[in-house]
């Protein structure tokens, strides 16, 4: 009898702990396919702007108004795109690629140069101007448009596309140099004191060592500023008035007057000026991710 007994028990014990086992290997199964059925709805939410933006920019103005928004075109034409770059889209893109890479080229030499001293020459002065810099994060750009509006006027660069540049590197610094200090003091002390042993100067660490390993936080800063670059509004619209030194904010501005109600010229001119940036974010994304989490993880 208590064989029987204790076979009984044991096998109730391995039946129970069957059990447990598989409920426990629902609950981590479910543990993984919640978050991807999450993710799958957020990747539709963030991707069907751009989806519903490219499906208008090629449906005929007629179509717009009687077919389903959110069906794709019946008679798909690039014709919009056509039209938008008759209407001199190609200067105001050759404008604010111009703009951008001058402004983000300076913002990034400035910043390297200025974290890098920051970071590993330590005295009242680098410290004085780490604290400017930072200083100037808490400036809001809106505050300064007049003071900015008068050096301009005053420097005889009014309506011209370096009123722009100006302005940009000047905004874009603070936050630039934050970044690359916060990564380039993550650099160990030893790869740097071991280069010093060896004779290399400032400028050969900052070229064979910290430009290497700071690729993320560059990366980041290019991404970042980009963004900010191209889709600067303000002083494009403040700093100038010539046709002929349009950037593309302002150009798509115009182009909602010109184009009141043909929605789908006005969005196929969105889709073209938002394609670089798009494809700046698809490619660079990892880096730029690297780049904001540096140094926040201590």
């Amino acid at each position: 009898m208590r064989t029987d007994t204790s076979s009984t028990s044991s096998i109730e014990e391995t039946a129970h702990r069957q059990q447990l086992g598989e409920r426990t290997l629902l609950w981590r199964r479910l543990g993984e396919v919640i978050p991807a059925l999450f993710g799958i709805v957020w990747l539709v939410i963030a991707f069907y702007p751009i989806l519903y933006m490219f499906m208008t920019s090629v449906r005929p103005q007629a179509d717009f108004f009687t077919a389903i928004p959110w069906s794709p075109p019946a008679h798909p034409t690039l014709g919009n795109y056509a039209n938008v770059l008759e209407n001199n889209f190609g200067l105001y893109f050759a404008n604010s690629a111009f703009v951008t890479v001058i402004s983000v080229l300076l913002i990034l030499a400035v910043s390297l140069f200025a974290a890098y001293a920051i970071s590993r020459i330590r005295n009242r002065f680098t410290q004085a101007l780490f604290s400017l810099f930072l200083f100037g994060l808490a400036i809001p750009l809106q505050a300064t448009i007049i003071p900015i509006y008068a050096l301009i006027t005053d420097m005889h660069l009014y309506d011209t596309l370096f009123a722009l540049i100006l302005p940009y590197v000047a905004f874009g610094i603070p936050l630039s140099v934050l970044v690359l200090v916060t990564y380039i003091r993550d650099i160990p002390n030893e790869l740097h004191e071991s280069m010093y042993l060896d004779g290399a100067g400032h400028l050969q660490i900052l070229r064979s060592l910290v430009l290497p390993l700071s690729r993320p936080a560059l990366i980041t800063v290019i991404i970042y500023q980009t963004i900010q670059v191209w889709n600067g509004f303000l002083f494009p619209l403040v700093l100038t008035q010539s046709p002929s030194v349009r950037v593309l904010p302002l150009a798509l501005w115009n182009f909602q007057g010109q184009f009141t109600t043909n929605v789908p010229a006005i969005l196929a001119a969105v889709f073209l000026s938002a394609t670089p940036i798009i494809l700046l974010y698809i490619f660079g994304r990892r880096q730029l991710l690297g780049g904001l989490m540096a140094g926040f993880s201590k």
